[in-house]
């Protein structure tokens, strides 16, 4: 059983590009009340026809309290949040600063924390008494349920999203569902706008092999085992509108082995990760990518 959209709404972070943008729209397609938020208001633009939209900057907990009380004042509730805003950061542990990384869980982890603690109060209410609850969807990734070689500090993030998915869908149900969505490559420009914030920082030269990875393609943003935006944005619609929604999304069939992987035992896995990491240099290197 699924929801219509005809006199729904959702407000997604997050949507001034890539999976966010894609997100908002898929929602608009489907009658939805879209309130469509970036940290930069012009890259909006592109959405003002079919979505409403409100500049957020995550970090900002007046901020998110405010945009939450105007969708709640302008629709009358919130049936649905999408938590997607992020970015990322390729570098060795050792060569990101603690600020930097301090800067990904404020977008990353704290960001849903301050959008939740203003939404649910009102996803309770719209979870009331109704076959479909309240959604919050977070946009994990499978570097959350896995770690990958240069995105250490990001994935940390990510699985520090995955406890408080956790922790919120325990405490929050059954009124409101609280799940992850977990692709893993997505053809966006994550793998660029991620190695530019480590552009002038120390590279040590005991990882070079982790950074030849994003220098030769591994990561693969654009490559053959990335999925598309707009199929991880048709799963977040699927988990806003489904009547039980599983626990967790992961996006595409490597982000499936992925996840898998980790009943391997640790040192297997952490060869199987790297084997799969470079496959995309080999990939590259063979003119399939």
């Amino acid at each position: 059983m699924t929801a219509t959209g005809s006199d729904r709404t959702v407000l997604v972070t997050g949507c001034g590009s890539g999976i966010g943008r894609r997100t908002a729209r898929a929602f608009a397609r489907e009658g939805w009340t879209v309130y469509a938020t970036d940290l930069r208001a012009d890259l909006l633009d592109p959405l003002a026809d079919e979505c409403e939209t409100a500049e957020l900057d995550v970090t900002d907990a007046e901020r998110c309290e405010a945009v939450v009380e105007r969708v709640v004042r302008e629709s009358g509730g919130i049936d649905c949040l999408v938590n997607n805003a992020g970015f990322g950061v390729v570098g060795a542990v050792e060569d990101v600063s603690a600020d930097l990384a301090r800067e990904q869980f404020d977008v990353l982890v704290h960001g849903p924390h301050r959008l939740a603690r203003a939404a649910v109060p009102h996803l309770r209410e719209a979870g009331t008494g109704r076959p479909d609850s309240g959604r919050i969807v977070n946009v994990s990734s499978v570097l959350g349920r896995a770690a990958f070689p240069g995105l250490g500090t990001y994935s940390a993030a990510k699985f520090a999203l995955e406890g408080l998915t956790d922790a919120l869908r325990l405490e929050a149900g059954p009124e409101i569902d609280v799940v992850a969505v977990e692709p893993a490559w997505v053809r966006t420009n994550f793998e660029e706008t991620a190695m530019d914030r480590m552009a002038d920082g120390e590279r040590t030269p005991a990882y070079d092999d982790v950074y030849d990875l994003y220098e030769r393609g591994a990561a693969l943003d654009g490559g053959p085992l990335a999925v598309a935006p707009e199929r991880v944005a048709e799963t977040i619609l699927r988990v806003a509108t489904v009547s039980d929604p599983k626990t967790r999304y992961p996006v595409g069939w490597v982000a499936r082995t992925i996840v898998a992987s980790r009943f391997l035992p640790d040192r297997v896995h952490d060869r199987s990760t790297w084997w799969l990491a470079k496959a995309g240099v080999r990939l590259r290197k063979w003119g399939l990518i």
